[in-house]
């Protein structure tokens, strides 16, 4: 996901997009746990799209 694509959706849009984010998030934290996940990196490409859709809602907030 590209910051571009992010700045074209609004509010509503941003906090589903999170909220969905940090269930996936989640998910993945219990499969390290418990052994299921094989591949880690997605771990990293979730959390760097949370602070992503942070980062863009933050500066609508500012505008």
């Amino acid at each position: 996901m590209k910051a571009t694509e992010l700045r074209g959706k609004d509010q509503a849009a941003l906090q589903t997009e999170l909220n969905d984010l940090l269930k996936a998030q989640f998910g993945m934290r219990m499969q390290i746990a418990t052994q299921q996940l094989s591949n880690t990196s997605q771990l990293k490409k979730v959390r760097r799209d949370i602070a992503r859709v942070k980062t863009v809602m933050n500066s609508k907030d500012a505008k």
